[in-house]
């Protein structure tokens, strides 16, 4: 109300002068119709309405004129005129003197009837009709008399004797001829069939009459028009926001153009009327218009210019209007323009309210510092944006707007609120600064104090008991002494008092902390300045020193608790000191240690000084982590929302953010929110930091997610790298480095935990804290395991099922994998392959699958290897054979009852030793799971396994005869110790055999034991497992798991050998050739492997040869050696001969033998089985984190 108030008056004032103009208009129009006085019942009439009856031309305005002005309306001979109706007559004489103006018909008409070809009765009744009918004011009425002489002479003598009935207001005049006319008018006031000069034209006349009506009617309809618009406009009420107002504007804008066309077209409608009005004019330029022409003319010309008054002013009533509504959407912008501006400024102050912290370390300070003038930069924007926002208000102002008393304040506020803003971020600004400062000043007096005490571990003591060493170790203390006047805390009090603004409680306790340290360093330099005072004035007479026998501290059998945590320190520490900057000083140091009794506050005090920097290390490179994650995010994922960047993203990075950046995010706000908050309250007590691990241990499986997307993220990179988006990004940041860079940050810091870990153990091994680092050292290993592991799990192809659905995934790696299968009750006899099978072997809670590798070509990640997936075995129906004989790293994984035997060859035996420990555990964890859901059943009690009758019974099908209940007999309900045992029953000894039988894995069992961690794995590393003896047993462990839930069989703690071979000097399964081949593979089933030992002959040698050695059945034969061309060397212990024989020949020879054990799969080292089609691949699994750690 207020804005159209100010607008009002002006407003108002030019609404009056637009309707006055439209009612003088009006009144100019309204002269253009018949005298209102004298015809108030009389419609005016159009000569549109009547044009049919004007164009029969009974009678006429020729625009003559009489003596006297008045005008002339003369009535040619018309025969028809008696059939003439009285309406049409009426209608003609009403519009014909319509036309003269009033001043022209108040004089009167004069009549001219033309009857001269007319008989005298026509004459009288066209006489008496006009007479009778005429509406106007008559002056004269002049007849022209029939011409012939009869109708003359009737005509006089008619006149004279009927004059009474020719009584008018106004004389009547019978004329005989034209010329008596001419006395009465002039000639040039008559027309050309009346003799005179006049130049009229009737159509011509019609048509500019027409012309002339339709004009005024046209400006008349303009004008009411331009009231009507006017009345609108000036009623409008201003809208209240700038869509609203914009439309108003827009509408008016519309219809102000469509009047002003309308008066154009009038305008040229009228002018065009002018221009034919004065043709003859240009025709003839000495020829004058008469009377009515001229009378058209003004007419004209007065319409002409009444509309373009009515435009002019129309035009300055649209200026007014269209400045008011013009201002009123400025001032709508405005408006809106403030509520955003004090909207973000709002948000400002509450963010800027939020920076209250004024840190807690130097490093801190200088990151809080970085943050805010990150923010004011960015909120430099919105700052400038109000200001501009104010000016623009202020200019407003100044351009005489409307609506000054709601612009002024608004501009006040907006100032008001920069102005707040800009102290407060400056008040934050000098709090932060006084931080940095009283850090600085307490990194100053720390640094200074760490460097006082290496100086006194670093002054070697045996030099300080002479008296020029005492004086030279007093200057160098005394000179640091004077250093520290610039560095140390002066006045406690002092400090309370110049930062009384920042000085929280904690900030509180950590200056006095550190001041308390430099007190007690400043003691210790006392206390070592009196020393050296001493010795540099005792000195008397020289002493030889004597240093300290090394086989004394070697040889020791039990050393002082100092000199032994100085031989550990000297020896754990070594490395990490030889990178640092003091070196020499902790060498020194640990060598004066082993020489004399020192003080252990001081070696202490060392070792507090070096787990400090290992925890600034930590801090350090966290807080540097935490910033790179967050430019990433903000300069490079959050300009991929950008839509002024979206030009830049080409067509294959478009809404693929996630696969790029994976779960950066969550990683960020992981680190910024809780783990580097929760490290910096261990910045006093770094030896308990791994407990910070501990806790958060779980929050660490986020980098599994992160590591499983690297692959797809980096492979998008290589397609999308020269996408000018991340040009343009890299340049904004200033990196030198480019995006994939960062992107691997993550995984170099999360390995990165486990070097720092280690660092800070050596220096805390004898702390509180100890234990705790140990085991987050560990926990960090095994998450760097697992997600090792499921890198290699996500690269399987070809399962059709779901992997999530066989449990975690425990452990993987290459193998070399020999087959053997049994089909119904007898086994395939088919030689072993000579070359295994490799696989890659993966091993979950429910099942263990094998899988073929290959390798990728490609760059980075894509170069990593892809596993073709094979078979799978169900852990329910999987047992294990620990040992078997021929070579420490191999062991069985058998399945359905010893349906199916895997001989597996693990690269070392540790890995195998860990392999077989961790199926164990699965296995025993489905034995407890099967025993609780049995536990309301009674054990059942069974006998002992007896030995097999006969030599031909399969160990798998004597152990599920004999001992399908076994270990239910043997072990207590509760314990597990039954079924999980490290020893085996063997068969007893054979004549000429060792009484006693030896395990080739007996620190393998032992270790088996163990819960296999990584740090577990380096450990086993370092054992040598003894190679088996070729004249002794090899001990064999197997654990079956049962798919029965409440069936114990197949679970044997034992297994008995039928057969073997005998002696198998000199053989190794080293020898064995350990890459494969693919056509070997692919080929079906392959040949029997044959090894060293003692067989005997089931077969005649039919095909024998002079050429190789005879056998017949039942001899018994030692398989020596393998020699060329597929021959093998054999020993006939029963003819005591020796001799060669084809591969071919001996297998056909011992096909048929089902003792022969070298087939078996119980001990031996190969079996026959039919062979899957797959690829073979080889990989070593003795470093499980190279993906992460290399």
């Amino acid at each position: 109300m207020a804005e159209r108030g100010a607008s009002r008056g002006p407003t108002e004032s030019l609404q009056r002068r637009f309707w006055l103009l439209m009612r003088r208009h009006r009144g100019t129009s309204r002269r253009l119709q018949p005298d209102e006085i004298m015809h108030q019942d009389i419609t005016p009439l159009c000569a549109a309405d009547i044009q049919d009856q004007l164009k029969k031309r009974f009678a006429y305005l020729s625009g003559g004129r009489g003596q006297d002005g008045s005008p002339v309306i003369t009535f040619p001979d018309y025969p028809a005129f008696s059939d003439v109706p009285d309406k049409e007559f009426q209608n003609v004489m009403t519009y014909l003197t319509s036309i003269p103006s009033l001043q022209d018909a108040g004089i009167g008409f004069i009549l001219v009837i033309d009857r001269r070809q007319d008989k005298w009765t026509s004459v009288k009744a066209s006489v008496l009709r006009i007479a009778a009918s005429f509406p106007a004011n008559l002056q004269l009425v002049l007849v022209l008399r029939p011409t012939g002489f009869f109708q003359r002479t009737l005509s006089d003598l008619a006149f004279k004797f009927n004059r009474d009935d020719f009584k008018m207001k106004v004389p009547v005049i019978m004329l005989s001829s034209v010329p008596e006319l001419h006395g009465y008018i002039d000639k040039s006031q008559l027309t050309e069939d009346l003799g005179g000069t006049l130049d009229y034209c009737h159509t011509r006349w019609l048509c500019h009459r027409t012309a002339i009506e339709s004009f005024a009617l046209m400006v008349k309809q303009t004008a009411q028009m331009l009231q009507s618009f006017g009345t609108e406009l000036a009623e409008t009420e201003l809208p209240n926001d700038v869509q609203s107002t914009s439309s108003v504007l827009c509408a008016h804008m519309e219809k102000k153009d469509k009047a002003k066309e309308d008066m154009r077209l009038a305008l040229d409608e009228g002018q065009s009327i002018l221009e034919s009005i004065r043709e003859p004019l240009v025709k003839s330029p000495e020829q004058s218009l008469n009377q009515d022409q001229l009378d058209n003319q003004t007419t004209v010309q007065r319409l002409l210019a009444q509309l373009n008054e009515t435009e002019a002013a129309f035009d300055e009533f649209w200026a007014k209007h269209q400045q008011k509504l013009e201002q009123c959407l400025q001032l709508r912008h405005f408006e809106q323009d403030f509520r955003e501006v004090k909207a973000a400024l709002d948000v400002l102050a509450q963010k800027i309210a939020t920076f209250t912290d004024v840190g807690n370390s130097l490093a801190h300070v200088e990151h809080l510092l970085k943050d805010l003038t990150s923010f004011e930069e960015k909120s430099s924007v919105a700052v400038e944006r109000a200001r501009a926002l104010s000016l623009e208000g202020e200019q407003l102002i100044d351009n005489k707007h409307y609506a000054v008393d709601s612009i002024r304040p608004k501009c006040h506020e907006l100032q008001h609120l920069c102005d707040q803003f800009v102290a407060e971020v400056g008040q934050r600004r000098g709090l932060l600064n006084k931080s940095l400062e009283l850090h600085g000043l307490l990194e100053a007096s720390m640094k200074w104090c760490d460097e006082g005490i290496y100086l006194l571990a670093s002054q070697p003591v045996d030099k300080c008991q002479s008296q020029d060493g005492a004086e030279a170790a007093l200057q160098e203390i005394e000179k640091f002494l004077e250093t520290g006047a610039e560095n140390k805390i002066q006045e406690l009090n002092k400090i309370y008092q110049d930062y009384e603004p920042i000085l929280t409680q904690d900030l509180m306790k950590h200056v006095q902390k550190v001041f308390q340290k430099q007190e007690s360093m400043e003691e210790m330099f006392h206390r070592r300045q009196a020393s050296l005072k001493k010795l540099a004035a005792k000195q008397t007479r020289p002493v030889q020193p004597v240093a300290p026998r090394p086989e004394a501290l070697t040889k020791s059998p039990c050393p002082s608790p100092g000199i032994r945590r100085g031989s550990e320190n000297n020896s754990s520490e070594g490395n990490a000191l030889r990178r640092g900057p003091y070196r020499r000083a902790k060498s020194e140091m640990s060598e004066s240690r082993q020489g004399r009794n020192s003080s252990t506050g001081d070696e202490e005090e060392s070792l507090a000084i070096l787990r400090r920097h290992v925890m600034n290390e930590l801090l350090d490179t966290e807080r540097v982590y935490v910033e790179e994650l967050l430019c990433v995010l903000e300069g490079y994922a959050a300009e991929m929302d950008n839509p002024l960047m979206t030009h830049l993203i080409s067509t294959g990075l478009q809404n693929k953010k996630d696969i790029l950046f994976g779960n950066m995010e969550e990683i960020y706000h992981f680190h910024n929110r809780i783990f580097l908050r929760e490290l910096e309250n261990y910045i006093d007590c770094p030896e308990l930091v791994g407990r910070c691990f501990l806790e958060r241990m779980e929050d660490f499986q986020i980098y599994e997610k992160y590591c499983q997307n690297k692959p797809r993220s980096e492979s998008l990179w290589r397609q999308c790298s020269d996408c000018p988006f991340f040009q343009e990004c890299q340049k904004k940041l200033d990196h030198k480095l480019s995006l994939d860079s960062y992107l691997l940050k993550p995984v170099q810091r999360i390995t990165k935990y486990q070097l720092l870990l280690k660092e800070m153990l050596k220096y805390s091994k004898s702390c509180e804290g100890a234990e705790d680092l140990q085991e987050a050292l560990s926990s960090i290993l095994g998450i760097l395991k697992a997600v090792n592991d499921s890198m290699h799990l996500i690269a399987i192809t070809g399962y059709d099922g779901n992997l999530s659905d066989l449990g975690k995934l425990l452990m993987q790696g290459s193998f070399s994998v020999w087959t053997d299968h049994k089909k119904g009750h007898t086994k395939v006899k088919d030689l072993a392959r000579f070359k295994p099978m490799q696989r890659h072997l993966f091993l979950h809670e429910k099942a263990v699958l094998f899988c073929k590798k290959r390798e990728e070509n490609g760059e980075g990640y894509e170069k990593a290897p892809s596993y073709s997936y094979k078979q799978s075995l169900n852990m329910t129906a999987v047992g294990i054979t620990e040992n078997v004989k021929g070579d420490v790293k191999k062991f069985e994984i058998w399945y359905n009852a010893r349906e199916e035997v895997y001989i597996i060859q693990a690269p070392t035996p540790e890995i195998k030793a860990a392999w077989v420990n961790e199926i164990r555990k699965v296995l025993t964890s489905q034995l407890q799971a099967c025993r609780e859901a049995s536990q309301h059943r009674a054990l059942e009690q069974s006998q002992s396994l007896p030995l097999p009758a006969s030599s031909n019974t399969s160990p798998s099908k004597g152990n599920t005869r004999n001992i399908k209940k076994l270990e239910e007999r043997k072990t207590d309900p509760l314990s597990l110790e039954g079924y999980v045992s490290s020893t085996s029953l063997t068969k007893p000894p054979e004549k000429g055999k060792d009484d006693t039988v030896t395990s080739s894995t007996s620190e393998s069992s032992a270790l088996s034991k163990k819960r296999f961690t990584l740090q577990g794995f380096a450990n086993l590393k370092g054992q040598k497992a003894s190679p088996t003896s070729p004249d002794k047993k090899a001990k064999r462990h197997e654990v079956k798991s049962d798919p029965t839930p409440f069936g114990l069989r197949g679970w044997s703690k034992t297994s008995h050998p039928l057969e073997t071979p005998e002696d198998n000097d000199g053989w190794s399964s080293a020898e064995e050739p350990i890459n494969s081949s693919d056509a070997e593979e692919e080929g079906g089933v392959g040949l029997r492997k044959l090894i060293p030992g003692k067989y005997t002959i089931v077969v005649d040698d039919e095909k024998g040869s002079p050429d190789t050695l005879a056998v017949r059945s039942g001899d018994m034969v030692e398989v020596v050696q393998e020699g060329d061309e597929g021959l093998w060397y054999v020993r006939n212990l029963t003819s005591s001969k020796e001799g060669w024989v084809p591969a071919s020949s001996l297998s056909t020879l011992l096909s048929k033998s089902s003792s022969a054990q070298c087939l078996s799969s119980s001990e031996s080292s190969a079996g026959s089985a039919l062979l899957s089609n797959s690829s073979s691949c080889s990989e070593s699994c003795g470093a499980p984190l190279s993906d992460l750690q290399g």
